[in-house]
């Protein structure tokens, strides 16, 4: 079995007045992907926050790569070894590619043979090099979202819905991408295109109510409709 790379036990988190995770417990192996998903409103984003230090759980234990980090601040969490790429994708409009990337090194320098690497899944990034981000489409700003996280090597890369709102093309691409980053980085991806994670997750937890209610394999879970239907109300292949 491969080892634990991040451990949630009994997390709950407070949104002021209302109770989101109530209780979750959530194992993400290291190398490869597990996806996390659920209904809107299952608390799936909320979990990624958690983890990340955007929202503090109210109870229960976040351990990642064998150290407690339940309250330690979000900088902190990011030095570990973390990143997160939010649905917004929150990259600085303004600033031209290069520079949302450049402002992603801690050192402030990026090591060449990564760059290639990084243009070698994203071939617009070099292209757009010097040009604002916010002129970019929705598809090459998820592209500078996803370089940024990964512009240093990670232990652990949060992705919330990377494909909301792509063309098909774009998805293939970042189908193809995601397959190689894999290899050398863990992923934690919340997604809604079912074909997108079928084809690249490992290990699955689904969410309900702001609780784990179904952890596994990926290709169990995508082999099994009444499950499917059970779990999510639809079949994977209903929504691709």
């Amino acid at each position: 079995m491969s080892e634990t790379l991040l451990q949630l036990t009994g997390v709950h988190t407070h949104i002021g007045e209302y109770h989101i995770l109530q209780g979750v417990d959530l194992t993400v192996p290291k190398d490869g992907i597990t996806v996390l998903l659920g209904r809107n409103g299952a608390g799936k984003t909320t979990t990624l926050r958690t983890i990340m230090g955007l929202w503090h759980a109210s109870r229960g234990s976040v351990s990642f790569n064998g150290s407690d980090i339940t309250q330690a601040p979000t900088p902190d969490i990011s030095c570990a070894g973390i990143a997160y790429v939010p649905e917004s994708m929150g990259i600085f409009s303004d600033l031209t590619v290069r520079e949302n990337l450049y402002l992603a090194a801690r050192q402030g320098e990026i090591d060449e043979k990564r760059l290639e690497w990084i243009f070698g899944f994203f071939a617009a990034l070099k292209k757009f090099w010097n040009q604002p981000a916010g002129t970019l489409s929705g598809g090459q700003k998820q592209m500078v979202a996803i370089a940024r996280a990964i512009v240093e090597p990670r232990k652990l890369i949060l992705i919330d819905e990377p494909t909301k709102g792509l063309a098909p093309a774009i998805i293939q691409g970042m189908i193809a991408a995601f397959r190689e980053l894999k290899a050398t980085e863990t992923i934690l991806l919340v997604e809604q295109n079912f074909n997108f994670v079928c084809s690249l997750g490992d290990t699955v937890a689904v969410m309900d109510g702001g609780r784990i209610v179904h952890s596994g394999m990926m290709s169990e879970l995508a082999e099994n409709r009444d499950r499917q239907h059970k779990l999510l109300g639809l079949s994977l292949d209903s929504h691709q």
